[in-house]
């Protein structure tokens, strides 16, 4: 199958487009510069130069291809509700691009709080919330409806020794601010899974698509703040403290959206049906072996 990949340059998306290939796949990877287009050359992808915001190249490259997967964001904290706005185009031009054909087009979403203090399973639809504007779910069920074959792919916290989603962004915040901070007790949780396992699993949703479908890519169902922010704070050699609610938003800035959110989520019916196992390592032993230095 020919596969045209958004993001295909990023953390995910890299990884994506390598086991893709090493699943027999071809793979057209959109990338904006040239050290994108090198990366994906190297790598055994053909390159298809564009933006999120090329609508243009996304239509040319979805109408050329078997299938999409969606896996760029562009992230800017400081224009947060304008990326989703790109989000959105993006989805909707490429679902345009697919409507009345067969070929499966799988989108990338959050996990985001679907029943705050539950675990979230795949059956939950997705909660408006004012502080997360992100709909790239909503958008991609809404193209179900008009002839595309889409499903959704939710993800957690998608680690490796390197990176670690929103919780990169918690260890610039620790390093600027020097304490390792979460907010109240730390009980919130967060679901995780590391970058290879996810790939897998978008390509297993590929393979076996299943318009409308909502995929979880979680192996930990839930870790507490408190033990990312210590994990942190001991790669970083600083102190892990409580801050308040009322003190989260001087201390995260625009992040403190995210600080205090419990955001549980189990796999077990994308396990059933996907025969997707997980394997790790869990997030708390990558954050233990990344270098801080």
């Amino acid at each position: 199958m020919r596969v045209f990949v958004t993001g295909a340059t990023g953390f995910i998306g890299s990884t994506v487009v390598r086991e893709l290939i090493d699943g027999g796949h071809q793979v057209l990877g959109l990338a904006r510069s040239d050290a994108g287009a090198q990366s994906l050359q190297a790598s055994g992808a053909t390159v298809h130069r564009g933006d999120l915001e090329d609508l243009e190249s996304l239509r040319n490259g979805a109408a050329q291809s078997d299938g999409a997967i969606h896996c760029g964001f562009v992230h800017d904290w400081t224009k947060f509700a304008e990326s989703c706005e790109i989000d959105k185009r993006a989805i909707e031009t490429i679902g345009t691009a697919l409507a009345g054909t067969d070929r499966p087009f799988i989108v990338s979403a959050g996990i985001g709080p679907l029943s705050p203090g539950n675990l979230a399973t795949e059956d939950m639809a997705p909660q408006s919330h004012s502080l997360l504007p992100r709909v790239s779910e909503q958008v991609a069920m809404a193209q179900v409806s008009k002839g595309v074959s889409a499903s959704v792919m939710r993800l957690p916290q998608v680690h490796n020794p390197v990176k670690q989603g929103l919780v990169t962004r918690l260890v610039a915040i620790a390093r600027e601010k020097g304490v390792s901070a979460y907010v109240g007790e730390g009980r919130n949780r967060w679901a995780a899974a590391h970058v290879l396992d996810v790939a897998r699993l978008y390509r297993l949703a590929l393979e076996k698509y299943e318009p409308g479908a909502r995929y979880h890519a979680v192996d930990e169902e839930g870790v507490p703040l408190r033990d990312i922010a210590e994990a942190i704070g001991r790669g970083l050699k600083l102190p892990a403290v409580s801050i308040s609610q009322e003190e989260a938003g001087a201390h995260f800035g625009v992040f403190a959206m995210f600080a205090g959110l419990d955001m549980p989520a189990s796999s077990a019916i994308t396990q059933q049906r996907l025969g997707w196992r997980p394997t790790g390592p869990g997030l708390i032993a990558n954050l233990d072996n990344m270098r801080y230095s």
